[in-house]
């Protein structure tokens, strides 16, 4: 495997310390809400609510808690307290349903499809669940892997290749999959070379970062795992647990179970390009968008392309596709698009080149 080292111009990034009254107490997972545009970072005394300049807030208000993994899905928030995943409004904090593992013996990581679907893994009993809160008063769960083998850790979802990515704790940890047709499971990498690997998160582009124990560091690979960098965070790390990825923002967020901080990094002046052009030949037809518009775009070149609706302040609403598509003309049907009256974006994504194309749905 070929290594990359290198260091990223970081957008911003923060260490602080709560003023408030409300100090970090073994802090654990971080996650991003989209829809009040805060961060929300697990704390052994509840919720804290951070914005996106790294400056506390409040505690999350109601009976929000989160000991472990956490997943905003629209305006909820999933979280794992012991042997329960929670689900709280995000906005009041009112706890909306719960739903017990059986005989779990430490549910830890925590993944989502970003709709109805919740994965989580049991670090110990190394076994992982999926729930379903499409009824969300009356979730229900299934084992879909009764043993990892390994000891799994933080996981996610990976929509194109319809399949969970886990990362795995131990000397020279692995990086694990779970096929969502049949539930095997496969080796990603055999031997990442960290050990006690804890969180894992994908972003807009297909990539993935990990976060190790053993060196602290946060390692992003490619979209097939045959490439990794090493990203260097200034402030340095320690013991960087269960981390997220805000698309919406492109930053990733660390949260630090070692000394109870956080960090984050920037990767709008990445690698990716921006184009005031139109590389894709990209429209729509009609507009203001009706059920029978259509979407049309060209690729030059294969790659995972992604089409997403924004708002007009550039905040994602839904991603519509994501799949591997070949180098032609493509055409789609919008169909029955669920949007409020308004000023929307088209947001195209592919190859690492980005395009957007105002609309409007009457």
């Amino acid at each position: 495997m070929k290594f990359l080292y290198l260091t990223f111009f970081v957008c911003f990034f923060c260490f602080f310390v709560p003023t408030y009254g409300q100090d970090f107490n073994t802090i654990e997972s971080a996650e991003f809400d989209p829809v009040n545009h805060r961060f929300l970072i697990s704390n052994s005394n509840g919720v804290l609510v951070v914005d996106d300049q790294g400056e506390p807030i409040s505690e999350m208000p109601g009976d929000a808690t989160a000991q472990f993994g956490m997943e905003v899905v629209g305006n909820v928030l999933f979280a794992i307290v012991g042997d329960d995943v929670r689900a709280y409004d995000l906005t009041s904090g009112a706890e909306l349903s719960s739903v017990t593992i059986s005989g779990a013996q430490f549910l830890n990581g925590m993944a989502s499809d970003g709709d109805h679907r919740i994965w989580v893994t049991d670090f110990s009993a190394k076994d992982i669940f999926e729930i379903d809160f499409t009824d969300l008063v009356n979730p229900s769960y299934v084992q879909i892997v009764s043993n990892t083998v390994t000891t799994p850790n933080g996981i996610c979802y990976d929509e194109v290749n319809n399949r969970l990515v886990f990362v795995n704790w131990g000397a020279s940890a692995s990086i694990k999959s779970v096929d969502l047709t049949d539930y095997t499971v496969s080796t990603v990498v055999a031997n990442t070379g960290v050990g006690s690997i804890d969180g894992i998160d994908n972003d807009n582009y297909g990539n993935y970062f990990i976060a190790s124990w053993n060196p602290n560091r946060i390692t992003r690979y490619n979209a097939d795992f045959s490439v990794s960098e090493i990203i260097t965070v200034p402030g340095g790390l320690s013991s960087p647990a269960d981390i997220a990825y805000a698309e919406e923002i492109d930053t990733l967020i660390i949260p630090n179970s070692g000394n109870n901080t956080v960090r984050f990094v920037g990767f709008q002046t990445s690698d990716i390009k921006i184009s005031n052009e139109n590389p894709f030949a990209f429209s729509c037809y009609p507009n203001p968008v009706q059920e029978n518009s259509v979407l049309s775009f060209n690729l030059t070149t294969p790659g995972i392309t992604t089409i997403s609706i924004l708002d007009s302040q550039g905040r994602l609403i839904q991603k519509l596709w994501q799949e591997n598509l070949p180098a032609v003309a493509h055409k789609f049907v919008v169909g029955d698009v669920e949007l409020s009256p308004g000023n929307y974006i088209w947001h195209i994504e592919s190859n690492g080149v980005v395009f957007s194309s105002a609309f409007i749905k009457q």
